[in-house]
């Protein structure tokens, strides 16, 4: 079994065959999905999904993006989705300085507020983070962050990085992206996670991993990120897979909660 930690289910490009891209994703032997919040009303969406599917989970959060657009009323309606049972996480949450879709000021306040927030949850954080390595590791080591730990998802940080992220008690999650031709800086930092902190995703419906690069990523794409990381640290796609599979489930069910 595979689960699918990171994918965006709510996300328009679905809308024409989101029950046959369940299925695909049955018969590649992904079973589980983490449905992912990236403002209040995607959130939502998530939860919904994952109230009607019984193998659907959902996080809810504002993403560094969208959190110039929070209004005085979000806190409160994530207290009240947080009270749903398929809420497993908060986020995704954090710092992006690539693109600066909000003022950095007003991202690394929203982080902390939002840090806060999931703390008084008991929930476990997804960040997300992009060229903005060292504010991004100063909040989180500032608020204590490791009281409910939690997952740098779609993990394309350095050796240094990861080493002070897996320090904090966090997890680390690989997409497609370890696919890609120029990815041998975290073929290097995969070698190095603990088995017991590894966790595969695909962000879908974006970083589609070769051999679809350029299409429209899903969840059944999960296996060729599993296979990558078979090759990587154990030399084979038949029981370094199985191996991965096991692995990665498990730390899946551990980190937020859920029945294998």
């Amino acid at each position: 079994m595979l689960i699918d930690t990171h994918v965006h289910l709510d996300d328009p490009r679905y809308d024409p065959d989101r029950d046959a891209i369940f299925q695909r994703a049955k018969e590649a032997g992904v079973e589980k999905f983490v449905t992912i919040g990236c403002d209040l009303s995607t959130s939502h969406a998530a939860v919904q999904l994952a109230t009607s599917q019984s193998n659907v989970y959902a996080t809810i959060g504002v993403h560094p993006h969208e959190v110039k657009r929070i209004e005085p009323n979000w806190y409160a309606e994530f207290r009240k989705l947080a009270q749903q049972r398929k809420v497993v996480a908060f986020g995704e949450i954090g710092l992006d300085y690539h693109y600066d879709h909000s003022p950095r000021e007003t991202q690394r306040q929203r982080f902390r507020e939002q840090i806060e927030l999931a703390q008084s949850l008991s929930l476990p954080l997804v960040i997300h983070t992009r060229e903005a390595q060292e504010d991004t590791m100063a909040i989180l080591q500032e608020a204590h962050a490791e009281k409910v730990g939690g997952v740098f998802h779609c993990f394309s940080e350095d050796l240094a990085f990861a080493k002070r992220a897996l320090d904090l008690g966090f997890h680390l999650s690989f997409s497609g992206i370890i696919t890609f031709r120029n990815a041998s800086q975290l073929h290097e930092v995969i070698r190095t996670v603990p088995d017991d902190r590894l966790l595969i995703e695909t962000d879908a419906p974006y970083l589609t991993p070769v051999p679809f690069r350029g299409k429209r990523n899903e969840s059944s794409y999960v296996t060729y990120v599993a296979e990558q990381i078979a090759k990587i640290k154990y030399g084979d796609t038949d029981t370094g897979l199985a191996r991965v599979a096991e692995l990665t489930t498990n730390n899946a069910c551990q980190l937020f909660k859920i029945s294998s």
